[in-house]
């Protein structure tokens, strides 16, 4: 009797001091009254070695209770030799809390969502994408040459698979072979979002980007930098680091820049969406600092919708014979942090302007109310 006692009190006991030590919760509070979909959220990596310090990150899933199912997920680095942060995407109702748990075991293999790379192919092109939108840049290979052009670019998909190499690869990124093309002009503008100094009631336009780095490359973001080499802005000298990143579900980046300039005071900039000759519908809000575009209609090719939100307090917003313009400032060394991207018709989420205006105005509340996120010990 005494040793099926033993035997019992093992049976018993060693499963839940393995649990205790190979487990910790997370909860994700969402307090907005509209549902966070298809969201990537970031818990710092510190917090989750506090609560979970045997982890390892070749051997560990996070799991949602509720549906047994595992929870995509990304070792963030930002460019470090350490992990900064694990991300990961997730949907939590309005005014809800979501819990998940990490624990040992073999993560499932999700397929990546976002991608970034230089293509030297095609003249030093910066070109990046999600499940929903791309965007390219333009590097010094293609300056004073013809095809030149000074903002972002889009490149409309229909499709959550990711299609960047295959459409270089083509050389063919111009007609729609079922995914998506690229049919966006961007020209001496500063196209779907880009930012530049606006000094003497004038756009000082950098030249194109010289350097790249990339921080991190998927599977839910994709981070990047690229470095302007120095450049007169009306007679202030400048440099500046972009830092773009581009989540998984999302149509906007999220984009630091930091300009550098011998001056103390604040120095005025403008963030741009350029207009197309025949009439869209434009949104302005000023006090949110939002600003919204749905383009005319190009025949076969459909409607592409732009759209920036600037986080720091607007100046002025107007729209100007070629362009959209907010105005806000910036400090020498200081990043400035903002929101720009697109979407297209012909995805079939977002058809309509006033879809479109709502989806900047929701992301808005997302960006000033993020997710409450906290990691405990079980």
């Amino acid at each position: 009797m005494k040793i099926i006692k033993s035997f019992f009190l093992l049976v018993f006991i060693l499963p839940i001091t393995s649990i205790g030590q190979t487990k910790a919760s997370i909860t994700i509070q969402n307090n907005l009254t509209v549902d966070q979909t298809e969201t990537v959220v970031s818990v710092k990596w510190q917090d989750i070695l506090s609560s979970y310090p045997q982890i390892d990150t070749a051997n560990f899933i996070v799991i949602n209770p509720s549906t047994k199912k595992q929870i995509p997920f990304q070792l963030e680095y930002k460019g470090y030799a350490v992990v900064q942060n694990l991300l990961l995407q997730v949907n939590v109702k309005a005014k809800s809390t979501l819990n998940l748990s990490i624990q040992k075991g073999k993560p499932e293999i999700f397929a990546a969502k976002t991608y970034a790379r230089y293509v030297p192919e095609r003249k030093d092109d910066f070109a990046w994408e999600n499940d929903k939108i791309a965007f390219r840049a333009y590097g010094k290979a293609l300056e004073k040459t013809e095809g030149d052009a000074y903002g972002f670019d889009v490149w409309v998909k229909r499709t959550n698979k990711l299609v960047l190499n295959d459409r270089y690869k083509r050389d063919d990124y111009h007609i729609d072979h079922g995914d998506g093309l690229d049919y966006y002009h961007v020209g001496f503008t500063l196209g779907a979002g880009n930012m530049a100094p606006f000094i003497k009631d004038t756009i000082r336009y950098s030249g194109n980007y010289h350097q790249w780095k990339v921080l991190d490359n998927g599977p839910l973001r994709s981070t990047f930098q690229l470095k302007y080499d120095e450049w007169n802005a009306g007679g202030i000298k400048m440099s500046a680091v972009k830092t773009i990143s581009l989540d998984a579900g999302s149509q906007l980046n999220r984009i630091e820049n930091i300009y550098t300039f011998n001056d103390n005071k604040p120095i005025p900039v403008v963030v741009g969406i350029i207009k197309r000759e025949k009439a869209g519908v434009i949104s302005l809000n000023e006090q949110q600092g939002i600003m919204g575009y749905w383009e005319p209609t190009f025949e076969k090719d459909g409607t592409t919708a732009v759209g920036s939100i600037v986080t720091t307090p607007v100046t002025s917003m107007w729209s100007s014979k070629e362009q959209i313009l907010t105005q806000t400032t910036v400090k020498n060394n200081e990043p400035i942090v903002y929101y720009t991207g697109a979407a297209w018709d012909k995805a079939g989420k977002i058809t309509t302007a006033k879809q479109w205006f709502d989806y900047l105005n929701t992301l808005h509340q997302k960006v000033n109310n993020p997710l409450i996120v906290t990691v405990k010990k079980n």
